[in-house]
């Protein structure tokens, strides 16, 4: 596919980066953008032949993914961005094969299958998300602890779905949450209430947004009927919400959350 070039962000992604790449093998072209990782991120990915590896010291989301979109030599119409635990399904990959989108098309959005060790779950909280897109057409801004990304022009959903498979550890998860949520924390705790959708405006009342995430994954979204991969991921979003919540009442308390409780 001489049309479309492949763009993954990475820190420390040894256990999914191989996966991902694996399903990207009919792309000529796929550029990584590593964040410096201590775990071999970058050799795994270096070792498949389509691949050119970029490594870049992190700074913010917005500005990974715009270095990559505009500075590592992309030159085609369109790009392929995804997380690297991103991994394309079957259909999904002939779904692209036979890509042809219309000249007022600007951009695809993928639903997701998110994944407990590899096992999808029914009904997990994770929106659809832009990840094919003409690349003059699109911009990132950074949002919170995360980037948003601006396409000029209609987006249209695609036939098939992307799997949401993420390996690391539970220790590396928590660390990638405390770093997540106290930018998180910031975008809330510094934002006018007018200016936040109805989800974000619960979030701030702390106590409230923990439990009730737990129980809109758990039994609103039929996480009981996933067995034991189903309560870990509830448990995984409330927790999450509960460093949320950690930082923001340390905000109330007068400090940005950094400092230890004990």
């Amino acid at each position: 596919m001489s049309g479309i070039t492949g763009l993954v962000l990475t820190y420390n992604e040894a256990p999914n980066i191989e996966r991902t790449l694996s399903k990207l093998t009919w792309l000529r072209d796929i550029v990584v953008v590593d964040s410096l990782s201590s775990d071999g991120t970058a050799d795994i990915a270096s070792a498949f032949t389509n691949v050119r590896v970029f490594k870049r010291a992190f700074t913010s989301h917005a500005e990974q993914w715009t270095f990559g979109l505009t500075q590592t030599g992309i030159a085609t119409e369109w790009v392929l961005a995804l997380d690297a635990d991103y991994v394309l399904t079957e259909a999904l990959v002939r779904e692209l094969q036979g890509f042809t989108p219309g000249p007022d098309v600007a951009g695809f959005s993928a639903a997701f299958e998110y994944c407990i060790g590899g096992k999808p779950l029914r009904n997990a909280a994770y929106p659809p998300v832009i990840v094919l897109y003409r690349r003059a057409r699109a911009r990132y801004e950074q949002d919170g602890h995360t980037q948003r990304l601006r396409v000029d022009g209609e987006v249209r959903p695609l036939g098939a779905r992307i799997q949401h498979d993420d390996r690391k550890t539970v220790s590396s998860w928590l660390e990638a949450q405390a770093r997540y949520m106290k930018l998180e924390a910031h975008k809330l705790g510094t934002a006018t209430a007018a200016s936040l959708d109805l989800v974000d405006q619960l979030r701030r009342w702390i106590v409230i947004a923990p439990p009730a995430m737990f129980v809109y994954c758990y039994l609103l979204r039929g996480g009981i009927l996933d067995g034991r991969a189903g309560l870990y991921y509830a448990l995984q979003r409330a927790t999450s919400e509960s460093i949320l919540s950690l930082f923001l009442l340390r905000r109330l308390l007068g400090g940005e959350g950094e400092q230890s409780s004990g």
